[in-house]
């Protein structure tokens, strides 16, 4: 893949990865925290650790 093309579909990968986050915060914000389960939030935030590790980024 071109470096142009690589650059923009990995910005396009790091907008997606906030608005997931996002989206994340406000449904739990919706449902106050009642039916949020925390593994699928460790399970994401190991998926985004691995992709920031990957493309050479800091890791949280």
């Amino acid at each position: 893949m071109a470096e142009p093309a690589k650059k923009v579909a990995e910005q396009a990968e790091q907008r997606l990865d906030k608005v997931a986050e996002t989206v994340r915060e406000k449904f739990d914000e919706l449902l106050d925290g009642r039916f949020t389960d925390q593994v699928d939030h460790g399970v994401d935030k190991g998926r985004t650790d691995t992709r920031r590790r990957k493309q050479g980024g800091p890791v949280p």
